[in-house]
Protein backbone atom coordinates (compact mmCIF):
# COMPACT_ATOMS: atom_id res chain seq x y z
CA UNK A 1 0.00 0.00 0.00
CA UNK A 2 1.02 3.21 -1.24
CA UNK A 3 2.02 5.93 1.73
CA UNK A 4 -0.43 8.80 1.18
CA UNK A 5 1.62 12.20 2.05
CA UNK A 6 0.07 15.50 2.05
CA UNK A 7 1.93 18.88 0.60
CA UNK A 8 1.72 22.01 2.43
CA UNK A 9 3.58 25.10 0.73
CA UNK A 10 3.86 28.55 1.53
CA UNK A 11 6.58 31.24 2.00
CA UNK A 12 6.05 31.23 5.45
CA UNK A 13 7.18 34.95 6.12
CA UNK A 14 6.99 34.23 8.85
CA UNK A 15 5.40 30.93 9.80
CA UNK A 16 3.12 30.92 12.58
CA UNK A 17 1.02 29.76 15.09
CA UNK A 18 -1.92 29.17 12.51
CA UNK A 19 0.41 27.09 10.10
CA UNK A 20 1.29 24.86 12.82
CA UNK A 21 -2.40 24.29 13.66
CA UNK A 22 -3.44 23.77 10.31
CA UNK A 23 -0.38 21.03 10.29
CA UNK A 24 -1.78 19.40 12.83
CA UNK A 25 -5.34 19.52 11.51
CA UNK A 26 -3.51 18.01 7.85
CA UNK A 27 -1.81 14.93 10.55
CA UNK A 28 -4.80 13.95 12.46
CA UNK A 29 -7.80 14.09 9.81
CA UNK A 30 -6.65 10.30 8.97
CA UNK A 31 -6.25 10.64 5.60
CA UNK A 32 -2.26 10.88 5.05
CA UNK A 33 0.26 9.41 6.52
CA UNK A 34 2.93 12.32 6.82
CA UNK A 35 2.95 16.03 5.93
CA UNK A 36 5.60 17.65 4.16
CA UNK A 37 5.87 21.08 4.40
CA UNK A 38 7.04 22.75 0.86
CA UNK A 39 9.42 26.47 1.58
CA UNK A 40 9.14 28.04 -1.81
CA UNK A 41 11.58 30.25 -2.39
CA UNK A 42 10.17 33.65 -4.23
CA UNK A 43 6.36 32.45 -5.51
CA UNK A 44 5.70 34.31 -8.93
CA UNK A 45 2.67 36.29 -7.85
CA UNK A 46 4.14 37.20 -4.48
CA UNK A 47 7.81 38.39 -6.10
CA UNK A 48 8.04 42.03 -4.69
CA UNK A 49 6.53 41.17 -0.75
CA UNK A 50 9.22 38.84 0.09
CA UNK A 51 10.60 40.03 3.47
CA UNK A 52 12.85 37.51 5.61
CA UNK A 53 15.24 35.81 3.23
CA UNK A 54 14.97 31.82 2.56
CA UNK A 55 17.71 30.61 4.46
CA UNK A 56 15.66 32.46 7.32
CA UNK A 57 11.82 31.12 6.71
CA UNK A 58 13.36 28.20 6.26
CA UNK A 59 15.32 28.43 10.07
CA UNK A 60 12.22 29.64 11.47
CA UNK A 61 10.34 27.04 9.95
CA UNK A 62 12.48 24.37 11.48
CA UNK A 63 12.31 26.12 15.00
CA UNK A 64 8.39 26.51 14.49
CA UNK A 65 7.81 22.54 13.40
CA UNK A 66 10.44 20.93 15.98
CA UNK A 67 9.49 17.63 17.10
CA UNK A 68 6.30 17.34 15.44
CA UNK A 69 6.24 13.59 14.27
CA UNK A 70 5.89 12.84 10.70
CA UNK A 71 6.35 16.52 9.31
CA UNK A 72 9.50 17.07 7.24
CA UNK A 73 10.68 20.38 6.09
CA UNK A 74 11.29 20.52 1.89
CA UNK A 75 13.99 22.79 0.15
CA UNK A 76 12.79 20.67 -3.17
CA UNK A 77 11.02 24.66 -4.50
CA UNK A 78 14.49 25.86 -3.98
CA UNK A 79 16.25 22.75 -6.25
CA UNK A 80 13.62 23.08 -9.03
CA UNK A 81 14.09 25.60 -12.23
CA UNK A 82 12.39 28.96 -11.35
CA UNK A 83 9.78 30.36 -11.81
CA UNK A 84 8.49 27.99 -8.89
CA UNK A 85 4.84 26.30 -10.10
CA UNK A 86 2.60 24.36 -7.42
CA UNK A 87 1.93 21.64 -10.97
CA UNK A 88 6.18 21.42 -11.38
CA UNK A 89 6.89 20.44 -7.98
CA UNK A 90 3.96 17.84 -7.37
CA UNK A 91 4.86 16.19 -11.01
CA UNK A 92 8.70 16.31 -9.97
CA UNK A 93 7.84 14.41 -6.70
CA UNK A 94 5.43 11.98 -7.82
CA UNK A 95 8.28 10.90 -10.48
CA UNK A 96 11.16 10.50 -7.49
CA UNK A 97 8.75 9.11 -5.37
CA UNK A 98 6.34 6.36 -6.93
CA UNK A 99 5.56 4.79 -4.24
CA UNK A 100 3.37 7.81 -2.36
CA UNK A 101 -0.28 8.83 -2.91
CA UNK A 102 -0.28 12.85 -3.31
CA UNK A 103 -2.44 15.55 -1.78
CA UNK A 104 -2.09 18.97 -2.18
CA UNK A 105 -3.09 21.01 1.32
CA UNK A 106 -4.45 24.45 1.74
CA UNK A 107 -6.54 26.71 3.96
CA UNK A 108 -10.33 26.84 3.07
CA UNK A 109 -10.03 30.48 2.16
CA UNK A 110 -7.37 29.62 -0.14
CA UNK A 111 -10.33 27.16 -2.35
CA UNK A 112 -12.25 30.43 -3.57
CA UNK A 113 -8.99 31.48 -5.36
CA UNK A 114 -7.73 28.19 -6.57
CA UNK A 115 -8.77 28.64 -9.65
CA UNK A 116 -6.68 31.77 -10.61
CA UNK A 117 -3.48 29.63 -9.54
CA UNK A 118 -1.10 29.23 -13.10
CA UNK A 119 -1.98 25.33 -14.18
CA UNK A 120 -4.78 24.74 -11.75
CA UNK A 121 -6.39 22.34 -13.33
CA UNK A 122 -2.81 20.36 -13.87
CA UNK A 123 -2.74 20.23 -10.39
CA UNK A 124 -6.18 18.37 -10.04
CA UNK A 125 -4.86 16.28 -12.70
CA UNK A 126 -2.45 15.24 -10.40
CA UNK A 127 -3.66 15.31 -6.95
CA UNK A 128 -6.43 15.91 -5.07
CA UNK A 129 -6.72 18.82 -2.61
CA UNK A 130 -7.22 19.01 1.25
CA UNK A 131 -8.87 21.61 2.24
CA UNK A 132 -8.67 22.67 6.30
CA UNK A 133 -12.22 24.29 6.84
CA UNK A 134 -12.55 27.92 7.96
CA UNK A 135 -15.77 28.79 9.45
CA UNK A 136 -18.42 31.34 7.21
CA UNK A 137 -15.98 30.53 4.32
CA UNK A 138 -18.42 29.47 1.17
CA UNK A 139 -18.19 27.42 -2.31
CA UNK A 140 -19.88 30.05 -4.05
CA UNK A 141 -18.11 30.43 -6.99
CA UNK A 142 -15.82 27.21 -7.04
CA UNK A 143 -16.03 25.35 -9.74
CA UNK A 144 -17.31 21.72 -9.41
CA UNK A 145 -14.12 19.93 -10.66
CA UNK A 146 -12.24 21.59 -7.95
CA UNK A 147 -15.02 20.37 -5.69
CA UNK A 148 -14.94 17.20 -6.91
CA UNK A 149 -11.40 16.74 -5.99
CA UNK A 150 -11.60 18.18 -2.43
CA UNK A 151 -11.46 16.46 1.01
CA UNK A 152 -11.98 18.44 3.82
CA UNK A 153 -10.60 18.39 7.26
CA UNK A 154 -11.93 19.93 10.59
CA UNK A 155 -9.80 22.48 11.37
CA UNK A 156 -10.47 25.09 14.38
CA UNK A 157 -8.22 27.92 12.61
CA UNK A 158 -6.29 30.76 14.06
CA UNK A 159 -7.02 34.03 13.03
CA UNK A 160 -3.33 35.00 11.90
CA UNK A 161 -1.43 36.03 8.91
CA UNK A 162 1.72 36.56 8.17
CA UNK A 163 1.51 40.21 7.06
CA UNK A 164 0.02 41.13 10.46
CA UNK A 165 2.77 39.42 11.94
CA UNK A 166 5.24 41.61 9.83
CA UNK A 167 3.14 44.59 10.78
CA UNK A 168 3.22 43.86 14.63
CA UNK A 169 6.60 44.12 14.67
CA UNK A 170 7.10 46.83 12.72
CA UNK A 171 5.14 48.76 14.82
CA UNK A 172 6.66 47.75 18.39
CA UNK A 173 3.58 45.48 18.80
CA UNK A 174 3.77 41.95 20.54
CA UNK A 175 3.78 38.96 18.61
CA UNK A 176 4.32 36.29 21.52
CA UNK A 177 0.42 34.75 21.20
CA UNK A 178 0.98 34.97 17.03
CA UNK A 179 4.30 32.81 16.80
CA UNK A 180 6.10 29.87 18.08
CA UNK A 181 8.71 31.18 21.05
CA UNK A 182 11.82 29.99 19.24
CA UNK A 183 10.73 32.15 16.14
CA UNK A 184 9.62 35.01 17.99
CA UNK A 185 13.62 35.02 19.01
CA UNK A 186 14.96 34.46 15.20
CA UNK A 187 12.40 37.39 14.47
CA UNK A 188 14.39 39.35 17.34
CA UNK A 189 18.38 38.35 16.64
CA UNK A 190 17.82 38.85 12.72
CA UNK A 191 15.71 42.10 13.57
CA UNK A 192 13.33 41.05 10.97
CA UNK A 193 10.22 43.03 9.28
CA UNK A 194 11.04 46.14 11.14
Amino acid sequence: MSLRVGLFGGTFDPVHNGHTEIAKAFLTSGLIDELWVLLTPYPPHKQKNIAASYDLRLKMLKEAFAGMKKLTISTIENELPKPSFSVQTIRYLKEINPNREFYYCMGEDSLSKFHTWKYYDQILKECDLMVARRPGVTHIGVEKKILQSTHFVDHDPLDISSSQIRECVSNGISIDDLVPENVKHIIEKESLYK
